[in-house]
């Protein structure tokens, strides 16, 4: 079995999860292959000592790997889907951060589940990403969310929207967010919009702070073509494609799709989605039931 090995290093919190992941695989003689930057740390801390093989890339990573393992939050594995791409290898989040919904390993039975893993007893979640009709983007694609707001300025702006060539309307906020399923416990979610199951084949389209209130987050099919146009004071506004964000010019025009790929999250048969709404969310715990 041969293992990329991607994280985010949180002092003495990740160090114990960090040791119980490398003594079970080395134990197991499974290959391991590090994120480089993250080794170095690795190593800084004396976490690590013998030598593993390091992946910068995502042209270092292909099909040969079984899995990639993402030791963090929900943050980390975002950044992790910038190595994965479309390579179709799965991604395994064991959750080092706090509130996190793809993150599904918890540090209390990491060893009950990396067996799981290596016993290949688990499933596959594919998950829709978005992108952007532009040449001017390095990582063109996002699994939460594409979101455009303000840049410089208190002033909200104006997102004229459509949908597959029909006017929708023209939202007067602070921005706008498209969320993918995934997406939908995100960004979205803090913002009023529904909560999408992973498998639901929709779109969100959310308001931030929306000046005309009768604006609402609306569902929409995963298929369609969303064209925005915005228009403000200043002559830039804000562009991020999860967490990655650039600057766009006023009146410019974005269209959106689905990527032609997916991202295949794995799961974990004891750590289900609804499950884990019931745990984040407090679902349930209410002294009637």
């Amino acid at each position: 079995m041969k293992v990329a090995i991607f994280g985010q290093y949180y002092q003495n919190d990740t160090r114990p999860i960090i040791k119980d992941i490398f003594v079970f695989f080395n134990r197991n003689n499974v290959e391991l292959v590090i994120e480089e930057n993250f080794l170095k740390i690795l190593y800084e801390e004396k976490i690590l000592e013998r030598q593993y093989k390091t992946f910068a890339s995502h042209k270092d990573l292909d099909s040969s790997f079984d899995i990639l393992i993402s030791i963090g939050g929900d943050g980390t594995i975002l950044r992790a889907t910038t190595y994965v791409r479309d390579s179709g290898i799965p991604i395994l989040g064991v959750n080092a951060g706090r509130l996190g919904f793809l993150a599904k390993v918890q540090k209390e039975k990491i060893e009950l589940f990396l067996q799981i893993v290596l016993e290949k007893k688990y499933t596959l979640s594919e998950r829709t990403l978005l992108s952007i009709e532009s040449p001017d983007i390095d990582i063109n694609f996002a699994m939460n969310e594409i979101a455009v707001s303000r840049k410089a300025t208190t002033s909200m702006i104006t997102i004229e929207t459509s949908l597959n060539g029909e006017y929708l309307n023209s939202y007067w906020a602070d921005g706008l967010i498209i969320a993918t399923p995934t997406g939908s416990t995100g960004y979205s979610l803090s913002c009023g919009g529904p909560i999408l199951t992973p498998d639901v084949k929709g779109l969100v389209i959310t308001p931030i702070a929306p000046h005309n209130l009768n604006a609402r987050p609306l569902v929409i099919p995963d298929d369609t073509e969303i064209k925005l146009k915005v228009s403000g004071r200043e002559e830039q506004y804000l562009v991020a494609l999860d967490s990655r964000i650039t600057s766009i010019s006023n009146n410019s025009e974005l269209t959106i799709r689905k990527t032609p790929f997916k991202i295949k999250m794995v799961e974990i048969p004891e750590e289900t989605f609804l499950k884990t709404l019931r745990t984040k969310l407090l679902w349930g715990e209410d002294k009637r039931n």
